[in-house]
């Protein structure tokens, strides 16, 4: 069998692997300072499974473990233990064509203010061994829309100008699985806009996208799949809709044409009631009661009802019950 080192990297998609997870992770873990006297367990033995094709939400607390699986991806941090598939290439087997499987996009605006965005894509892609004649430099600057700004030098591009060249530069190798660690964080809401409208983009064309990020609203917006890692414990991962029918809990806000009693009926307190700016509030399982059975039992004891609202459960709620 040939050498990892020496052996060619494919710079355009394969097919995808068979059990149709582009990342698979078993016993995956990592202690750092295991020869210390106070070792630290980032990743306790995780499984973890992506599947191909959708943005995966990766979510969890500072410190919960995201950026040591990303980082062991990477290659940049050894596993402590476990195994990990990228597209169907182990990473002890084959490291390097297992990081060619992969772009990342870091936090952190790592690039060069000497090179201009199209110099610095011609020398990533060389790097990967990109072929002159296969290199997409000029199309992923028109996707990440710095195609004006091509021969600027790095240092006169703003922030987000900056962090579209950091996804130009995960892409020049085409890799079938792009990582964003915080891809928006800092930047303006117009550039969050553009910056969602291309992680979208690249699903709809076949990329994997496996997103970390602290912003809950954008997971909820984006993600096909979420899991959440919890000090070094994946605690849930499930596609996004059955996460969040998970809840379980709904709110009812009733606005009455007058106020009712004080204090509240008996059987409102035992619906959990509360009368709060002027809006008669109730928390409940939709499993258990319905709305309509709420409101029913509120007219009953003779209040009127002018307006009737529901508020469904939002990621934040989920992540929070979870990981309280």
């Amino acid at each position: 069998m040939s050498s990892p080192i020496s052996s060619p990297v494919r710079t355009r998609f394969t097919a995808a692997p068979e059990n149709g997870m582009a990342i698979t992770a078993r016993g995956l873990a990592k202690t750092y300072g295991s020869t210390g006297n106070d070792p630290k367990e980032a990743l306790k033995g995780i499984d973890l499974d992506i599947p191909v094709g959708c943005v995966f939400g990766l979510l969890g607390a500072n410190g919960a473990g995201k950026s040591t699986f990303i980082n062991i991806m990477a290659g940049t941090v050894v596993k402590s233990a476990g195994r990990i598939s990228i597209w169907g290439t182990d990473i002890d087997d084959h490291p390097r064509q297992a990081r060619a499987n992969i772009g990342i996009v870091p936090q952190e605006l790592n690039v060069d203010a000497f090179f201009t965005p199209r110099e610095t894509l011609e020398l990533m892609s060389g790097l990967f061994g990109v072929p002159k004649s296969e290199r997409r430099v000029d199309e992923i600057l028109d996707m990440v829309s710095l195609t004006e700004q091509a021969d600027f030098y790095a240092r006169r591009l703003s922030g987000g100008m900056r962090r579209r060249l950091l996804v130009a530069k995960a892409m020049v190798h085409s890799p079938p699985i792009l990582v964003l660690d915080e891809p928006t964080a800092g930047v303006d809401v117009s550039l969050r806009q553009r910056l969602w409208d291309n992680i979208l983009t690249l699903r709809d064309s076949g990329v994997t996208v496996v997103l970390t990020t602290h912003y809950l609203e954008e997971a909820e917006a984006l993600c096909d799949h979420v899991a959440i890692i919890d000090k070094g414990n994946v605690i849930t991962s499930k596609p996004k809709h059955e996460l969040m029918q998970e809840a379980n809990v709904k709110d009812l806000h009733l606005t009455l044409t007058a106020p009712p009693p004080d204090p509240l009926p008996e059987a409102l307190i035992g619906l959990g009631a509360i009368w709060q700016d002027g809006t008669l509030k109730i928390q409940f399982n939709p499993r258990e009661i319905s709305a309509g059975a709420i409101i029913s039992k509120v007219t009953a004891l003779g209040l009127e009802i002018g307006d009737v609202s529901t508020q469904e459960p939002d990621l934040e709620d989920v992540f929070l019950a979870l990981t309280s």
